[in-house]
């Protein structure tokens, strides 16, 4: 896994009120996604001078009339979420989740609210379906139970069904819900009164805009983050496509353990499950076969793709370079290092450019990190 999109500059993790006011606004404009956020403060140095260059960087990639985020705005969201008695999250600080910062399209700011240092123990995601059967939310509850008093912390998305139960098994030893919309923002309204008990026994995050309510495109992004936190993902209860498969593959891109409960071959609500098991992931009947799973070494150091110092940069066009990175792409999401292979260049190279492109609107960037043309 390439982890240079998460390495912060010193420089630019913010120390004042107006730092994290500047990062709050950076993260917020248009076209500047986790990649390209770190992208900019690593060439710029702190969030205030991307801040100044982003318009001319936008210019320079054909996006007329481009602004950054309002900087009013911003200030009203930061003053909000602390009168909220919410806690932001930078990404590159201490009290930054540790795992998830190692993701490649990890968020550069999230909201939080309860206990922080939840996700900084070994989190276990349990996810499934929302239609989910009796037998199934009485199992999660329970795998959930099991798996907090062995000391790991529970991680679900806080919606209806199996993640309602995995986060009321594990409330009393500490749940993280990672939430779609806005923080302040209960979605299903009917899990209203769980939010509140887990934001004050456990931990609620959220990378959106207080106030946000959730839309469909929101909940793919929410899964990265779960998957992100997660040493592993169980799914139980899922269909062939669903949100829970979503989840397991954005794990399986990072290289965390993806585990599955199995379930009758007749209900479609075990199918993305028997699917898993079926192409080699660990067979879950409790927690501990989760916990013996998580105890054999499954993570193999990654053989070095590039060797950076032996590449040369052709002395070729920006424009003949971002043509070379768009043929590479289609519609269908690949690796950054396979871009990087293809074209030849030197990886800083491609990075650069794609900062570009995103900016451009013609590249976009989903979970894991992937590219695609922009649709």
């Amino acid at each position: 896994m390439n982890q240079t999109y998460s390495k912060i500059p010193p420089t630019a993790l913010p120390k004042s009120a107006l730092d994290k006011i500047a990062w709050l606004q950076l993260t917020r404009s248009r076209r500047v996604g986790p990649a390209t956020f770190v992208r900019l403060v690593n060439e710029y140095g702190t969030c205030a001078g991307a801040l100044r260059g982003l318009p001319k960087i936008a210019k320079e990639a054909g996006a007329k009339e481009y602004t950054p985020f309002d900087a009013k705005a911003a200030e009203r969201e930061f003053d909000h979420g602390l009168s909220l008695g919410l806690t932001p999250l930078f990404l590159g600080h201490n009290d930054y989740p540790t795992l998830l910062a190692e993701s490649p399209d990890a968020p550069a700011f999230l909201w939080a609210k309860g206990n922080i240092t939840l996700a900084s123990n070994t989190c276990v995601s349990l996810v499934g379906a929302r239609n989910a059967s009796s037998l199934g939310t009485r199992l999660a509850k329970r795998i959930a139970q099991e798996l907090g008093e062995m000391g790991y912390t529970v991680v679900s998305g806080l919606a209806r069904g199996i993640d309602s139960a995995v986060h009321e098994g594990s409330l009393e030893t500490g749940t993280i819900a990672v939430q779609a919309g806005g923080i302040n923002v209960p979605y299903p309204k009917e899990n209203t009164k769980l939010q509140s008990v887990i934001g004050e026994t456990g931990l609620c995050v959220s990378e959106q805009p207080i106030g946000l309510i959730p839309q469909a495109r929101h909940f793919p992004q929410r899964n990265r983050i779960i998957a992100g936190l997660s040493l592993a993902v169980v799914v139980i209860e899922g269909a062939a496509r669903s949100g829970s498969l979503i989840t397991a593959r954005s794990a399986a891109d990072l290289g965390r353990d993806v585990m599955a409960v199995p379930g009758s071959p007749l209900d479609p609500r075990a199918a993305g499950c028997n699917m898993l098991i079926r192409d080699g992931s660990t067979l879950v009947r409790s927690a501990t076969d989760i916990h013996e799973a998580l105890e054999i070494p499954t993570m193999e150091q990654q053989p070095t793709l590039f060797n950076e110092a032996s590449l040369e940069v052709a002395h070729i066009s920006d424009d003949a370079i971002a043509q070379k990175i768009l043929a590479t792409l289609s519609v269908n999401a690949i690796a950054e290092d396979i871009v990087i292979r293809d074209t030849g260049l030197a990886p800083n190279e491609v990075a650069r450019h794609i900062t570009t492109l995103e900016l451009s609107g013609k590249v976009q960037r989903g979970a894991g990190g992937f590219l695609s043309l922009a649709s």
